[in-house]
């Protein structure tokens, strides 16, 4: 499968991380979260957002293979064939001609599970990027994007909109899986520094298939054009920091209306967002997560306050997070060896 993999002019705040030296045996890679979709891009459009992440350690064991020691969470399941931090690291093996290599993976996980909030896409890039960096980096973006996405087929969907920010930052387009094209878009100052994500967590769960399932088999031509017409004005308004434009640029005719129904309260949060000001507000990838841009913190923390209390009027409790865009993307972290 071919891979191309561009990118715009870097941000002034895109961090370059040098490649891994070949002696380590131990090393902790960290992947943010990320918002699927952005709204109206359903599939094609991932934003990585900082803060909450999750990470993996990886260290050489004398048996080959993946041994998964810890799953990050008792709803996860241990067995690596199964787990996507494991079955991206054993993609790596593969992709990387190291299948005698034994590694051993200690997963934590800092974003919910089936939250909406690119959880396993993160796991699996965390597997990867740390998996890549003990043979000391021989895949590239690219490659890494392939045994990411293949262990995200299998856990949760074939997508790239979650996996493809937690491992570049910042905001990516996906225009083909066949080959892998992704292009990771410039965000100017004015954006980056201003942006205020609002993630709002209710106290659901939505699995990535069961959201999947809810989607239309097909639109109407004229929502898909309208559709269309959106991601150009979201992409045009983030890449170019125009917050005039920005608002109302977040408009999901497809996902949204489809997946609601299934999220008691997010109908709710999402009048009281903007009603409280916020740029636009949707379901973060396949829910339940919530999400909303705002200009400046102190219109977030408003924004957030809005949503929780929409959620609690319908009896639902719910957790919400201010945050920015994450320009950097996965972090490694070399290791000294374990007592």
């Amino acid at each position: 499968m071919g891979i191309v993999l561009t990118s715009m002019p870097s941000s002034p705040h895109t961090t370059q991380r040098p490649p891994a030296p070949r002696d380590r045996v131990r090393v902790r890679a960290v992947a943010p979260g990320s918002v699927g979709n952005v709204g109206p891009g359903l599939d094609v459009l991932g934003l990585a957002v900082a803060g909450a992440g999750d990470a993996v350690v990886a260290e050489r064991r004398p048996r080959t293979g993946i041994e998964l020691v810890d799953a990050g969470h008792p709803d996860l399941p241990t067995d690596p064939a199964r787990h996507a931090s494991a079955i991206a690291a054993l993609e790596v093996l593969r992709r990387a001609g190291a299948g005698d290599v034994g590694l051993a993976l200690t997963v934590a996980k800092g974003l919910p599970l089936a939250g909406g909030q690119g959880g396993s896409a993160a796991s699996a890039v965390a597997g990867a990027a740390a998996a890549n960096a003990l043979l000391g980096g021989p895949l590239d973006a690219g490659a890494l994007l392939a045994a990411c996405l293949a262990a995200e087929e299998a856990v949760a969907g074939r997508h790239l909109d979650n996996i493809a920010p937690s491992l570049l930052g910042g905001l990516v387009l996906v225009r083909s899986l066949d080959p892998i094209t992704v292009t990771r878009l410039p965000l100017p100052a004015t954006i980056a520094d201003e942006l205020a994500v609002v993630l709002v967590h209710p106290a659901q769960r939505l699995r990535t298939a069961e959201g999947r399932a809810a989607l239309p088999a097909s639109v109407p031509r004229e929502v898909a054009l309208a559709q269309a017409a959106q991601v150009a004005a979201l992409v045009a308004a983030l890449v170019a920091g125009d917050w005039a434009l920005l608002a109302g640029a977040v408009e999901d005719r497809i996902a949204e209306p489809a997946r609601a129904p299934l999220l008691p309260g997010f109908v709710e949060a999402k009048a009281a967002a903007l009603a409280a000001g916020a740029l636009g507000s949707s379901i973060s990838g396949s829910g339940p997560t919530a999400f909303a841009l705002a200009r400046g913190r102190a219109a977030g923390e408003r924004v957030a306050a809005a949503m929780v209390a929409a959620y609690a009027a319908r009896g639902v409790a719910s957790t919400a997070r201010v945050t920015a865009p994450d320009l950097v993307g996965v972090r490694i972290e070399h290791l000294a060896p374990a007592d």
